[in-house]
């Protein structure tokens, strides 16, 4: 059986400058470390691409299964071979929710990395045109640092879009319509929490990487590990504040609400307690009974009317009086 190529979604090798050169399968099985850095960037659902990580790669296997994984989760793990890396980012996919964040998953050596993906990440598409302006990383740290640090900035710019929308919120609580606020709370809210259910190990992550580097991480790139795993940290207390802010909005929103209830129920409350007494009268006068009060004067039901007139008057200056309207 004739064994099948895999098609890499990317696979060049770093010159160490900044720069790049594209290669084929051929040429990536022939390659070594003098040459430069390899960087193979795989797709997930690729069989002839599973097949060589699986096989032919160098990998061990709970690497392998950590790069092909259906679902990932954030995490870091140093080893003596290289860093297994598992990243999240922003969606920016056309048509794609923002929170649906796209996971990228990494293993780095001193002169190889293995990226893999099951969706497109612009981060990665950064990388790849940075080495094409001669202008990307020089080194397999510093492409991890560069990596994190272009996640972190298009996580910062979701953050501001929650935040100006929080702030557009309270702005127009008073005069957007109920079930438009309601929806748009809702679903900042629900943004909120799908992006902080992977910052929060996404921190972690970084906050190990430097924290316990590999050897071959320079002290420049392991700093700019932390200040990425410090803007984590920003993003996430942003992110908390933002939903505390909604809590707050929704709160003063139900009060509105039950405001706005209370003020019918008192009107309803107060037309009830005018009537009452009169549909109390009009049925004493209804009753089909003899000797009933002006049943046969002509001016009885004229009489009637002014006997209700006048207590509903009395009632209303009974409520007046003690401030009830």
């Amino acid at each position: 059986m004739r064994e099948t190529t895999p098609e890499f979604l990317h696979c060049c090798i770093l010159n160490r400058r900044g720069g790049s050169v594209d290669i084929d399968f051929a040429s990536m099985r022939q390659w070594n470390k003098d040459q430069g850095i390899l960087w193979v960037h795989i797709e997930v659902g690729d069989d002839a691409s599973r097949t060589w990580l699986a096989n032919d790669s160098g990998l061990e296997q709970p690497v392998v299964e950590a790069l092909l994984a259906d679902e990932t989760r954030p995490r870091s793990l140093a080893t003596a071979q290289g860093l297994l890396v598992v990243l999240r980012g922003v969606n920016t996919n056309p048509g794609d929710d923002p929170e649906d964040m796209v996971s990228i998953r990494l293993w780095i050596e001193h002169d190889r990395v293995i990226s893999t993906r099951r969706r497109q990440l612009l981060s990665v598409v950064d990388i790849r045109d940075a080495l094409g302006r001669g202008e990307g990383p020089s080194s397999t740290g510093g492409f991890l640092a560069g990596l994190t640090g272009r996640l972190a900035d298009r996580i910062g710019d979701f953050v501001d879009g929650i935040e100006d929308r929080v702030s557009d919120a309270e702005e127009t609580m008073a005069t957007q319509d109920q079930t438009a606020f309601r929806q748009s709370i809702t679903a900042v809210r629900r943004q909120i929490a799908s992006v902080r259910r992977f910052l929060a190990p996404q921190r972690d992550a970084l906050d190990r990487l430097y924290r316990q580097p590999g050897a071959w991480l320079s002290d420049s790139e392991t700093q700019e590990l932390r200040e990425e795993a410090d803007r984590i940290t920003r993003y996430l207390e942003d992110l908390e504040l933002a939903r505390e802010r909604t809590m707050v909005l929704r709160e003063e929103f139900l009060g509105q609400l039950a405001q706005e209830q209370n003020a019918r129920m008192y009107v309803l409350s107060v037309v009830a307690a005018i009537f009452l007494p009169l549909t109390f009268v009009t049925g004493l006068l209804g009753m089909n009974v003899g000797g009933l009060p002006g049943l046969d004067s002509p001016s009885g039901f004229l009489g009637s009317m002014v006997v209700m007139i006048l207590a509903a008057a009395g009632l209303l200056a009974l409520f007046r009086w003690k401030r009830w309207l």
